[in-house]
């Protein structure tokens, strides 16, 4: 019976490796910081703020759960997240633990602060169509430079109340970031708001835009003759 269930433990010990991969906070960073671009273990330790050995380290168990790409680039390394699937594994993580697990809603609500006003995407599509809102990134520009929102404009959260003047007074302005747990977006409204302007923040970032839109153009394309 044991000799029997030796390829069976072993596939699903293989299985488990991805698993492991997961077993680390820090490690999720990364990987939220990786569904924003491609980044060189320099910068990502840097965004983390860990050091580079530890900020190597973890990217390496998370190579070996096959969840990263790298390519060596000269002396550095850049990593990358391991396809639209591993993307769409992390925001599913992400997504059910925030739904299911009380400790993440708690959390999250200490982190981000009290709920500002949402956008949802299609409110937002029909609106920038019309030209009433003004859509601003919020996140860093290297960030905002790897992958946007279309007509979006680079604002980053630092420097949201020096290029005031610069957005149209007469639009609402939506901001996004990272995701629905990244705090850019929430605390941009609140700057916005406490300006004097109109403002909510989208429910999404951009990585689940970015998805949307690759879905949205496969269907597009399909049974189109070549």
């Amino acid at each position: 019976m044991s000799e029997a269930r030796q390829p069976k433990d072993a596939l699903f010990e293989a299985i488990a490796l991805m698993g492991k991969g997961f077993a680390s906070p820090r490690r999720l960073e990364l990987l939220d910081l990786l569904a924003q671009g491609p980044r060189t273990v320099d910068q990502l330790a840097r965004a983390s703020r860990q050091s580079r050995a530890n900020t190597s380290q973890h990217l390496q168990a998370l190579h070996a759960a096959g969840m990263v790409a790298r390519r060596r680039e000269g002396t550095s390394v850049r990593y990358a997240l391991a396809g639209e699937d591993a993307l769409r594994l992390w925001l599913a993580l992400r997504d059910t633990a925030s739904a299911r697990l009380a400790e993440v809603e708690r959390a999250s609500r200490e982190y981000l602060g009290d709920d500002v006003e949402r956008i949802g995407r299609d409110e937002l599509i029909g609106r920038l169509r019309r030209g009433e809102v003004v859509l601003v990134d919020v996140r860093p520009a290297e960030e905002y430079a790897a992958g946007h929102i279309d007509g979006a404009r680079s604002v980053p959260l630092e420097e949201l109340e020096q290029k005031l003047e610069e957005l149209p007074p007469d639009r609402e302005i939506v901001a996004y970031c990272r995701g629905p747990l990244c705090a850019y977006a929430h605390e941009a409204v609140r700057k916005l708001k406490a300006a004097g302007r109109p403002a909510r923040r989208l429910e999404e970032g951009w990585p689940e835009w970015d998805l949307a839109e690759r879905t949205t153009d496969t269907k597009s394309t399909k049974g189109v003759a070549a």
